[in-house]
């Protein structure tokens, strides 16, 4: 079960980054409602990836 939260985790951060770093790329899901969140957004889903990464690493 662990294993599939990590990969459920990494599933999750990825859509996140795409859906934020578009954002802030090109405005197409939000059109640049605040570039400050699209920020926050991207960082978060960087930081949720690795400790996802690195957990599912632990785990194998």
């Amino acid at each position: 079960m662990a294993k599939a939260l990590c990969i459920l985790g990494l599933a999750i951060s990825a859509l996140v980054l795409i859906v934020f770093g578009l954002d802030l790329a090109i405005g197409a899901p939000f059109d640049r409602a605040s570039k400050t969140m699209d920020i926050g957004f991207v960082v978060c889903s960087i930081v949720l990836g690795y400790l996802s990464w690195s957990t599912f690493r632990e785990q194998v």
